[in-house]
């Protein structure tokens, strides 16, 4: 199991040239007839042993978080924490193992973010605050120490999480733009996303995968604010309902297909089934309402897939040149 940057450290090691993982990477695309970067590969278990080191670490932490936080509470997070970073420097860098990456990140920045927070039964908007910092400054850590892609995601998302609760507990008048706030933290995010997905067009290193992963973050916080604020899920529909999340998907379609990122695709596809569902019951098909707006969307979305880069085609033309220089260049 090797990915894009395993063959440029093999070049670097001078085990292969350039030119012979080009040929082997375009002859993989021409095998799969889709392009490397159409892909959007990212490593998440090298093999069963990942699943293995994952249960066991799991018992482990829990295990420290347990004992720890009956002798104090502060001394169980502190510890799962510690205990995460240590797993991580064998796992992590010398086995180079994908999923225990991911989880003793989240173990370690669970921790980080606990710690000034547990002590409280109720916490006030500062210890949220030194909490989204700490788990900040945790991130920047780790990530200059093993590099792992979701680490710049993950401590986004905590540092924004704590800025919005302190919003919130310093304005509660501010409850009634919450929406408007997960919306601009996304927008925000999906910038983010975008530099590092500009900085390497082709999919081909370390940036790729931590865009993935911010785009994965971002998509919820874009697409839940903008489905909520039409009432999808609090039962309002009707066929002007159904016709605006319709419209409102065709457009996060076209950018997802414009950027080559599938995930604000995905997070909006619960709205639009349980839309579409709803306008069905309404016209009497309560026992097939579901079923037969799964066969539409997913014949659809299948479809889709089959001509994504025919579709990107279409899409890049109208885009501005500057736009286009940083995207990934659609392929024939």
């Amino acid at each position: 199991m090797y990915n894009d940057e395993d063959l440029n450290q093999a070049v670097e090691a001078g085990i292969f040239t350039d030119d012979s993982v080009t040929k082997f990477k375009t002859h993989i695309a021409h095998l799969k007839n889709t392009s490397m970067a159409d892909e959007e590969n990212f490593r998440l278990i090298t093999g069963f042993n990942d699943i293995f080191v994952v249960i066991a670490s799991g018992l482990l932490l829990a295990s420290i978080a347990f004992l720890g936080y009956h002798l104090s509470p502060m001394l169980g997070t502190i510890g799962v924490a510690i205990a995460s970073w240590l797993l991580a420097e064998f796992f992590v860098v010398k086995r180079r193992m994908a999923l225990p990456a991911i989880m003793l990140l989240l173990t370690f920045l669970g921790g980080v973010f606990a710690t000034p927070l547990v002590n409280y039964q109720q916490p006030s908007e500062i210890p949220f605050l030194v909490a989204g910092l700490l788990s900040a400054f945790a991130a920047v850590l780790h990530w200059k120490r093993f590099r792992v892609p979701i680490t710049v995601a993950a401590g986004v998302a905590a540092l924004s999480s704590s800025m919005i609760a302190v919003i919130l507990a310093v304005f509660p008048s501010a409850v009634g733009w919450v929406n408007g706030l997960l919306l601009g933290v996304g927008l925000a995010i999906f910038g983010l996303a975008m530099y590092w997905d500009a900085s390497d067009r082709n999919r081909q290193t370390r940036s790729s995968d931590v865009a993935f992963w911010l785009h994965l973050a971002a998509a919820p916080l874009i697409v839940h604010p903008i489905f909520t604020s039409l009432g999808v899920l609090q039962g309002v529909g009707g066929v002007s309902v159904s016709l605006v999340v319709l419209g409102l998907y065709v457009l996060l379609a076209a950018i997802s297909i414009a950027v080559d990122r599938r995930a604000i695709m995905v997070s909006a596809l619960v709205y639009v089934i349980y839309a579409f569902s709803t306008l069905l019951e309404t016209y009497g098909m309560v026992s097939y309402s579901f079923a037969i707006t799964g066969l539409c969307i997913g014949a659809t979305l299948l479809l889709l897939s089959a001509f994504w880069q025919v579709s990107r085609r279409q899409i890049l033309k109208v885009l501005p040149a500057q736009v286009q220089g940083l995207l990934p260049d659609a392929q024939s």
